[in-house]
């Protein structure tokens, strides 16, 4: 009886985690445990969450005096990184919600919340512009012109010779920038996404590098962030213009800030507790933001 129970936790106890997407050990080649698990999509796609583990493990050694370790980054949006954190496959979440974090800390999800760190989202399409939209139109106008070019565009086709048809490409997955596109949608009285869903509404759940290259393939309008827009190639990009970019006004319907949530659950409370203490701190994770550089450009703001 008591081995079959387990066994039977031991099933359970394999079914919560997660696979990691990757493995950082601070250039400690003798490091072999993992002591810290951070959920996160676009910014782990980009590469801060690396530079992130990287340097926390560097401070842990040479500072704290803590034997070398691991970190795992474990691929997940705002929504899959809350579910991990809740389900205890993860220690640490950043995550771009703040509805859903204020839900995460009340329902006892996560014990801590911090800013991490300033992104912004960026409304891009093709330079043909179908919807015609204008670079100085308040981006809830530009969102109002391409439903209705859209709309339009499924009636009468556009001659293919001339311009694509306007299509907007979300990823329809729950992530932040879903959540972000549905919330500008919904302000100007849309619902694309209903049944029977708008043709020109183009739903394609991927994570974010792979949704804002199939939007430069279609020709399609998508709703991306500058660090996903920095860490693509240019053959993605060139395909594409950007036509309203987020700012760091706290009143910027495209800003996109990043917290850091702390689960309830989490494996190693002294590693996780000490990073949340870390990423605020201005010669720490702050510090790793404002010299974090792609393309010779910085991804992302410090947190205010």
């Amino acid at each position: 009886m008591l081995p079959a129970l387990a066994l039977i936790l031991s099933v359970a106890a394999t079914a919560c985690m997660v696979s990691g997407q990757a493995t950082y050990n601070g250039g400690y080649t003798d490091a072999t445990q993992v002591r810290l698990r951070i959920g996160n999509g676009g910014a782990g796609q980009s590469g801060l969450i690396g530079a992130w583990a990287n340097a926390f493990i560097q401070y842990m050694v040479q500072k704290n005096g803590t034997q070398p370790f691991l970190v795992d980054w474990v691929l997940g949006d705002t929504t899959q990184s809350l579910n991990n954190l809740a389900a205890g496959s993860i220690d640490v979440a950043v995550t771009y919600n703040d509805a859903a974090e204020t839900q995460a800390l009340s329902s006892g999800v996560a014990v801590n919340r911090v800013y991490g760190f300033r992104d912004h989202f960026l409304l891009v399409g093709p330079p043909s512009n179908p919807a015609q939209i204008n670079q100085t139109d308040d981006v809830l106008v530009m969102f109002n012109k391409i439903v209705s070019t859209g709309n339009a565009d499924v009636t009468t086709p556009p001659d293919p010779t001339v311009r694509p048809p306007a299509r907007f490409l979300s990823r329809f997955d729950k992530s932040a920038t879903n959540i972000k596109e549905s919330q500008l949608f919904i302000t100007i009285g849309q619902v694309p996404w209903a049944f029977t869903y708008s043709t020109w509404y183009h739903q394609y759940p991927r994570f974010p590098l792979q949704a804002i290259q199939g939007a430069s393939l279609l020709s399609e309008y998508t709703l991306t962030d500058r660090g996903t827009w920095l860490s693509s190639p240019d053959s993605v990009t060139s395909a594409l213009t950007i036509f309203k970019a987020g700012s760091d006004d706290a009143n910027d319907l495209l800003l996109n800030p990043a917290h850091v949530l702390l689960g309830k659950n989490t494996t190693d409370p002294t590693i996780a507790g000490a990073f949340l203490s870390w990423v605020v701190d201005s010669a720490g994770g702050q510090q790793v933001i404002a010299n974090f550089e792609k393309n010779g450009q910085v991804l992302y703001s410090k947190a205010p």
